[in-house]
């Protein structure tokens, strides 16, 4: 029998953690990985070609380390890195030694693929060097670039792959060796002028090998090689002081043209629309951002799904102006609770302008606060959001946070319509980063004096071989995010056709343990279970839903990955439900326990030729269910990508619950003419929604964060294929300084 949450059992469950870890041993890569950097002795010429006389009297790195699929020895290929400054920009060189073979996934920018799925050099740097915050640069072997701000997370660092800044880079391949140069202005870094050592790491994914290397070691495998914790440290004589631009501008003017079907009036709609994004330095490490009548029609479109549970699911955030420093306003909550959730913000009614305040105050505090307009439109009231929030280091590199969002209607005398939301979390972190464990409260209010409340732990330890640890929410029915994503308080009851929302504490114990090969001839990179528990009980305690899971992963050295997984569910279906449509009766409340397995497999990604297969069989509540999801990928040379994808889900429910077949295809192209020229296609067919829909964008970037768009969408039904709804899109962005 399952019992009550016991708060004195969090507790203690906080204290042993506090109590085995904070002892542990600082890491001093910042202390032994040192790059004095000297000013140039003359003019350094960004063209991938080693000048004869540019790079001299600047100190060589000439070993890096192996960090991925094994954080021991040094790497097989070497690289020869340089840096360099004068009084305008940061040079950085790297010659990166190999056979002569190379692997150039594409020449996309801002590619997942193109950067870590390629030889690739890449530079995590940390100008604050106060381990909250960074930025990412990334060049791949065909001259592909990636940039963006790091993300510090409590356990690791990721990226948002968008910064907005301008830089330069030539690369170009040689015999034995590709070549890349970089130059960065000072006017697009973050810096304290008096602070004159900055966190920097380099790291080299040699495909070919099957390696990803990095500067400074040891640290292991179980923290990527962009993390804060791990850097070197670049060593400043002087840092030149640069008088910023008061402003960078880019305006955007777009073409369109609209046909809806579905709408009263069915004529072709073409306008001509204009807006601006402005970015401001307030001080080196303090940014404004501004954009006024913004258009995201160039964002990418959201991926077609088949969603077979009771709940809603997100999608990510790809709206430009949301995404970049992103990571201070939405790193609240746990994976499954976003006290704010960005893409409610604009979701039904058009933006009229935005603003924001993001970056450092002091080297300690991270500031970010937003104000965004919407308009109205459609019966729907326009609407005020702001949101404010703060990241304040404490405690060596612990976090202390504060978060605050309303969302207020705007004019509109007769009603005073608000829902606020606001929370701190405190998250301590050992000074090796394996350890972390944070507190979370959060509470809402609105204009009916409707209060709620959302608390949470979570506890989190991870060495080289196991990663451990444990999440608690408790979720208050009537906590209301409404600039959040909080879908498990909405229960839809199919009999009455009505939503009923109703708290719950969630608990979701976890571990992973790997297993690594003795032998250096070993086919395995690792191998290794995952115990992965999920309990959502109901708040007076009693059992609402649970899956249990346990996997196997065996992770090969030429890049596949081989994975077997069983599941077993009990449900306490509260409220009758309907999954498959309403033709079908409503699934009886009830108890449902149900068991299903999982087998899946991923060719070597480094290959023209890859596919990834993924089969599912078992019981489903009181019937069974069939998954099988199966892609394919080709690629000609660096300039072509062609993914074809297949999801399939065959469900049975006896008597007349429902027996359906769900199927979905993706396909998806992609055409790099050249680093600066692409053709993006996307071509979805979705039975469950009922949507075909096709997107294409070309872009061409011809000039440094200066582009131009050309974009068609349409969206067909899947009965007799009619046409719902069309555009086309002509979109011009151009960015200078005033």
């Amino acid at each position: 029998m399952l019992m009550k949450t016991n708060p004195s059992l969090i507790l203690m469950f906080i204290f042993q953690f506090y109590a085995t870890n904070t002892l542990a041993q600082e890491v001093s890569t910042r202390e032994d990985f040192r790059y004095h950097i000297k000013k140039a002795g003359t003019v350094i010429k960004i063209d991938g070609v080693e000048g004869e006389n540019e790079w001299n009297n600047t100190q060589l790195i000439d070993t890096l380390y192996n960090h991925n699929p094994t954080d021991t020895g040094v790497s097989k290929n070497p690289s020869n890195i340089r840096l360099a400054f004068d009084d305008q920009n940061l040079y950085i060189f790297a010659k990166n030694f190999d056979q002569g073979e190379r692997i150039i996934q594409s020449l996309q920018r801002d590619s997942d693929n193109s950067q870590w799925g390629s030889d690739s050099f890449t530079i995590a740097m940390d100008p604050i060097n106060k381990k909250q915050s960074g930025i990412i640069i990334g060049i791949n072997a065909g001259g592909a670039e990636l940039d963006g701000n790091l993300l510090v997370e409590p356990s690791r660092t990721t990226y948002s792959d968008v910064w907005d800044e301008r830089w330069f880079s030539s690369t170009k391949q040689y015999d034995n060796y590709w070549l890349t140069e970089i130059a960065i202005p000072f006017t697009s870094l973050r810096y304290n002028k008096d602070n004159l050592k900055w966190g920097i790491n380099f790291i080299r994914g040699d495909k070919v090998e099957g390696y990803y290397t990095t500067w400074t070691t040891p640290f292991p495998i179980n923290f990527n090689g962009i993390d804060v914790n791990y850097m070197g440290t670049l060593v400043w004589p002087e840092i030149p002081v640069v008088k910023n631009k008061i402003a960078f501008v880019k305006p955007y003017t777009t073409l369109s043209s609209l046909k809806d079907n579905q709408a009263e009036n069915t004529d072709v709609d073409t306008k001509i629309d204009a807006g601006v994004d402005i970015k401001m330095a307030i001080t080196k490490s303090l940014n404004a951002d501004v954009t006024l009548n913004p258009d995201f029609s160039n964002a990418d479109i959201d991926q077609e799904v088949t969603n077979i549970t009771r709940f809603d699911i997100s999608f990510p955030e790809q709206r430009e102006f949301f995404v970049e420093n992103a990571d201070i306003f939405s790193g609240f909550g746990s994976y499954s609770i976003f006290p704010f959730f960005s893409r409610r913000v604009g979701l039904n009614t058009p933006i009229t302008y935005g603003a924001r305040v993001t970056g450092n105050v002091t080297d300690d505090l991270r500031i970010g606060a937003m104000n965004v307009q919407t308009k109205k439109d459609e019966g729907l009231d326009a609407q005020n959001n702001t949101i404010v929030a703060f990241n304040h280091k404490v405690l060596n590199r612990s976090q202390l946070k504060g978060l605050f969002v309303n969302r207020q209607e705007t004019g509109n005398d007769t009603i005073n319509d608000y829902a606020r939301n606001y929370g701190a979390e405190f998250t301590y972190i050992s000074k090796k980063g394996n350890f972390n464990n944070s507190i979370k409260y959060h509470r809402s209010i609105t204009d009916e004096n409707t209060e709620g409340s959302y608390f949470g732990i979570d506890g989190h330890y991870a060495t080289r071989r196991i990663r451990t640890g444990l999440t608690v929410d408790v979720m208050d029915e009537d906590y209301q995010a409404e600039l959040g994503f909080t879908p498990r308080l909405f229960n839809y009851n199919a009999d009455s056709q009505s939503v009923v929302r109703k708290g719950y504490i969630f608990a979701n114990p976890y571990v992973t343990y790997k297993f690594f090969p003795k032998k250096e001839s070993s086919k395995l990179n690792f191998q290794g279970f995952r115990f992965n528990h999920n309990f959502y009980l109901n708040s007076d305690g009693t059992l609402n839903d649970r899956d249990n899971n346990l996997a196997y992963d065996i992770f090969f050295r030429n890049t596949s990955e081989f994975t077997l997984l069983g599941t077993n569910r009990e449900v306490n279906l509260q409220f009758a439900t309907n999954f498959l449509g309403p033709e079908f009766d409503n699934l009886p409340i009830g108890n449902y326990n149900f068991t299903s397995g999982t087998v899946q497999y991923n060719s070597d990604g480094r290959k023209q030729f890859t596919y990834q297969t993924s089969a599912t069989y078992g019981e489903f509540f009181n019937g069974n269910i069939t998954t099988l999801s199966a892609s394919a990928n080709l690629r000609f040379g660096y300039w072509g990508n062609f993914n074809l994808s297949y999801n399939y889900n065959d469900i049975y429910l006896p008597e007349n619950y429902g027996t359906l077949d769900l199927h979905l295809f993706r396909f998806r192209g992609l055409i790099s003419f050249s680093n600066k020229l692409f053709f993006n296609n996307t071509v979805q067919y979705n039975t469950q929604s009922e949507n075909f829909s096709v997107f294409s964008r070309l872009q061409w970037r011809y000039s440094p964060l200066s582009d131009i768009f050309l974009i068609y969408n349409q969206n067909n039904d899947t009965n007799g294929f009619n046409v719902k709804n069309q555009s086309i899109i002509l979109k011009l962005t151009h960015r200078f300084a005033v």
